[in-house]
């Protein structure tokens, strides 16, 4: 990446009129880098033509093991040379397995599935990923909490039941603080689920099922990505890139056959929005969204598609001639920053007649007993709103930046709620994800295009919210308990703060109860003779992929001895460890024999401030904090805990905070 190819002393800042200025305020070195990066930025001018590159689709993981019950794969996060501009240098790109778009996932539903994600990304720019499987019903402690870390070194094993309806889900990166520059740099890929409903219908499979990523980039004159988020502005904004990739190529040319094709789109841009339509003003045929098949079809002229979002659509080429050329373009949306580059996407040329023809029709109902779109608006369910705008400079919900110590809103498991998404922030739209569920869209009101669009009847966890708009929406909470978050997907914004958190019941799991850990302790990641139970070989995440929680001897740590005082084990920071992070989470496990501990058997003191706002997990024994702003150097961290005889272990560590 271009903004960490060279160091700046205090003279080069002040050449460029860096010091003095209110950019003082932001990290000067990254500033510096960023405005030198934004300077070497490819003219668009000097782009290559569109149309040269042949379409791909991302290639399919193949599982290490599987069980009866369970699929097992491994997956390292790195920084790989590949070739994306044509004539120019090869791009530095961090990708799982080094590629992006990264391996697709494909599985069954009701199978389970465990995925080792391993952090071997080396650059001066990375700080930590953490990775979120978008669309599934995850327990907390695998659905990618921001502040669940992985660093460079380290590896999570991560947990997937698959028990919801036939779908396209993209896992990517989540990291705090961090996660536009993870995900611009590479770090997404598709899972898509089936299931038995799917197979039934004669709906496009096979090869003509095509998995489809869309996002831009800005490229510099040697081909590195430049990440400018706002920053040379001097205001995290936006990010939009002069160049369209499809499955990671700009515009592509995909050879296609005289029938129909089901395409899976994902919007996995930081801050762009498109609205697809084709140059022959035929529609698409719309069949699915975020949250799988819609119960009928739909049809439109044009779609738009918000960041995260997910629809699937059909186009027939039949109609078409051999030898016919169709361009899918990008009509934009407001409150995009558009180029002459962006109005295209890829090209379909129609080469020959179809070889198969079987599963090549489109029902008019697909998914009728959707429970989603079952779900009734009925008077007197419990309404919650919040409102997305700016303050002081920061992204907010309800006039609130992200706090992992404050819970938002609690409801209950299997309750029926009405949430009221406003977007005051004029100048921009916000498609807010709401993690775990699937939620029905009501209605969309105010703003410059009001009603809810027919394509967005079927089930969601994004909703598009357009300035000055309203969007009502009707929630199912499970199947899981526990914490989750809800933030804007304009990753630049959910980066600086505009993320919330909801607690659905009390006493789920603890999104902190299983920390990443050194790849170098590493167990096998699954028991060879494992001919049906699903449980990996020992490693970070244990516990079955379905459920439960893990035990309190988790990671090789032994349990408490009877009639003994309390066990107190630091997970995180690990002692004598450095960190990036200046907003680390601490988590520990402290359990005791004899006594059903509480928060108010324990005591915890960070630099020797008692730390009053922590939170305890008595079905996981796991204490977690995260930290205020720590400044660099050396940090101390101590646990004092007391079971009812009055029986005291004291546990201290230490760690380091590093630029």
């Amino acid at each position: 990446m271009e903004i960490a190819s060279r160091e700046f002393s205090r003279k080069d800042m002040l050449k460029m009129g860096l010091l003095g200025s209110a950019a003082f305020l932001l990290p000067l070195e990254r500033m510096a880098r960023t405005q030198i990066a934004v300077a070497d930025r490819l003219p668009t001018e000097q782009l290559p033509p569109p149309f040269q590159l042949d379409f791909v689709k991302p290639p399919v993981a193949e599982p290490v093991h599987s069980s009866a019950t369970t699929d097992y794969y491994e997956m390292a996060m790195k920084c790989e040379e590949v070739e994306i501009l044509p004539g120019l240098p090869k791009t530095e790109v961090w990708g799982y397995e080094g590629i992006t778009p990264g391996p697709t996932i494909e599985v069954r539903k009701g199978r389970n599935v465990v995925v080792r994600h391993k952090n071997e990304i080396d650059d001066i720019d990375h700080k930590h990923t953490s990775v979120h499987l978008h669309g599934n019903a995850s327990l907390p402690q695998y659905d990618g909490y921001a502040n669940d870390t992985t660093a460079p070194g380290e590896y999570k094993d991560y947990h997937y039941p698959n028990n919801q309806d036939a779908r396209t889900l993209w896992y990517h990166d989540h990291g705090v603080h961090d996660t536009a520059l993870n995900a611009y740099m590479g770090c997404a890929a598709f899972y898509i689920t089936h299931d038995e409903l799917e197979d039934r219908l004669p709906i496009p499979k096979g090869d003509y099922d095509v998995p489809l990523v869309l996002r831009d980039a800005i490229f510099g004159t040697d081909g590195s990505l430049i990440f400018d988020d706002g920053e040379s502005r001097s205001g995290h904004d936006s990010l939009f890139g002069d160049v369209i990739l499809a499955n990671g190529r700009p515009w592509p040319v995909m050879e296609v056959e005289r029938r129909k094709y089901r395409f899976r789109v994902l919007n996995a841009s930081i801050s762009r929005g498109f609205k697809l339509a084709l140059s022959t003003g035929d529609p698409l045929t719309v069949i699915g969204t975020d949250g799988g098949l819609m119960p009928e079809r739909v049809e439109t002229r044009d779609l738009v598609v918000g960041m995260a979002e997910r629809y699937e659509f059909v186009i027939d080429f039949a109609k078409y001639e051999i030898d016919q050329q169709i361009v899918l373009q990008n009509l934009g949306v407001e409150n995009n920053v558009d180029y002459p580059t962006t109005g295209q996407v890829m090209r379909f040329d129609v080469k020959e007649e179809a070889k198969d023809l079987s599963n090549n029709e489109v029902p008019a109902v697909l998914n009728p007993h959707n429970e989603v779109m079952n779900l009734e608006e009925v008077p007197g369910l419990p309404v919650r709103r919040f409102e997305f705008g700016r303050t002081g400079g920061m992204w907010t919900i309800n006039d609130e930046i992200w706090d992992p110590n404050r819970v938002d809103a609690n409801p209950q498991p299997d309750s029926l709620e009405i949430w009221e998404f406003t977007n005051k922030s004029g100048g921009w739209f916000h498609p807010i994800h709401v993690h775990l569920v699937d939620f029905r869209i009501l209605s969309r009101t105010d703003g410059a295009n009001p009603g809810v669009r027919p394509y967005e009847r079927g089930p969601k966890d994004v909703a598009y919210v357009g300035e000055n708009e309203t969007v009502r929406v009707l929630i199912k909470f499970g199947p899981q308990k526990g914490r989750y978050m809800m933030h804007c997907h304009n990753l630049v914004h959910e980066d600086h703060d505009m993320m919330t958190q909801f607690e659905v019941g009390s006493g789920g799991p603890a999104w902190a109860s299983v920390p990443a850990k050194p790849i170098s302790e590493a167990p096998p990641l699954f028991e060879e003779d494992d001919s049906g139970g699903g449980s990996p070989g020992g490693g970070s995440g244990g516990g079955s992929p379905g459920g439960g929680s893990p035990g309190s001897g988790s990671g090789g740590n032994p349990g408490p001895v009877a009639n003994a005082a309390p066990v107190v084990t630091p997970l995180r920071p690990r002692h004598n460890s450095r960190t990036r992070d200046f907003t680390p989470t601490l988590v520990a496990r402290v359990s005791d024999s004899g006594t059903d501990l509480s928060k108010g058997n324990m005591r915890l003191y960070l630099d020797n401030r008692e730390v009053k706002n922590f939170a305890y997990n008595r079905a996981t024994n796991t204490l977690s904090y995260t930290s205020r702003k720590l400044r660099r150097g050396r940090h101390v961290a101590r646990i004092v805990a007391a079971d009812a005889q009055g029986r005291r272990t004291t546990k201290t560590w230490n760690f380091s905070v590093v630029r």
